[in-house]
């Protein structure tokens, strides 16, 4: 029976890969060509635009993981597309595909009541993606629903993950590299081809034993963090909502 830490650990990957599956989907890049706009441009402005409208500088401070430059470019970049609008259509595109991985996934319902509990119940403090992302309104059919939460517990996990780096004293870039990333939407990829996707320059440095070790305490810290959220949920609970997240691949 899951207690809460062991629940944290086990849906990461599910979690990590549906949660952010849409990013990287057809809808998404239908929505790009639609609006003719970059496809970091709609990311930025769609993911973070919860924040507001506001200058690069503050979606910078909470887009940890990439360059400030790249975050700059592209937040700009997206300006000719108001924020609540990109919100709007961004979750529109969330749930479209949603419905398209997930409709025929019976246990879509049951995942959706599981984890509005535990978003309705999470401390916002050093997550204000998950804080924003929490507010916009839920869509009614399962499987959206479902996608909807699990990108909301997804930007929990990022924002406190991110606290947990920069509390280590780790260099994001090094975080990035000295990591194997098996919650990302693609599945299980190198921490190389993680920093080329998230726009770092190259040449990148070889992450030695010592890093890769605080790499993965920062991991296990992650983890700590998140265990209190999932204690809205009993062991049976638990163990429901683990099972049920098994299944197929994000694609």
């Amino acid at each position: 029976m899951a207690d809460p830490r062991t629940t944290a650990r086990l849906v990461k990957g599910p979690i990590g890969q549906y949660g952010g599956g849409f990013m990287v989907s057809r809808e998404a890049k239908a929505l790009c060509e639609k609006l003719g706009l970059g496809a970091r441009e709609l990311y930025f402005r769609g993911r973070c635009g919860v924040l507001g409208e506001c200058a690069a500088d503050v979606v910078a401070s909470v887009a940890v993981f990439f360059p400030r430059a790249h975050v700059e470019e592209s937040w700009n970049g997206g300006r000719r597309l108001p924020v609540g609008e990109a919100v709007a259509l961004y979750a529109g595109a969330c749930h479209a595909w949603g419905r398209r991985r997930l409709g025929d996934h019976d246990g879509c319902g049951r995942i959706a009541e599981l984890l509005e509990r535990v978003v309705e119940h999470a401390p916002a403090p050093g997550a204000p993606l998950f804080a924003g992302w929490r507010a916009v309104p839920l869509p009614d059919d399962p499987p959206a629903r479902a996608a909807h939460l699990m990108h909301v517990v997804r930007e929990l996990r990022g924002g406190l993950h991110a606290n947990a780096v920069i509390a280590a004293g780790m260099d994001p870039l090094d975080a990035m590299l000295a990591a194997r990333h098996d919650g990302s939407p693609f599945g299980q990829v190198t921490g190389e081809a993680m920093a080329a996707f998230f726009q770092w320059p190259e040449p990148y440095p070889q992450p030695g034993p010592e890093l890769v070790a605080r790499r993965a305490a920062v991991e296990d810290t992650t983890d700590d963090l998140l265990a209190p959220v999932f204690s809205v949920l009993n062991s049976d609970e638990s163990d429901e909502l683990i099972e049920l997240l098994r299944f197929g691949q994000a694609r």
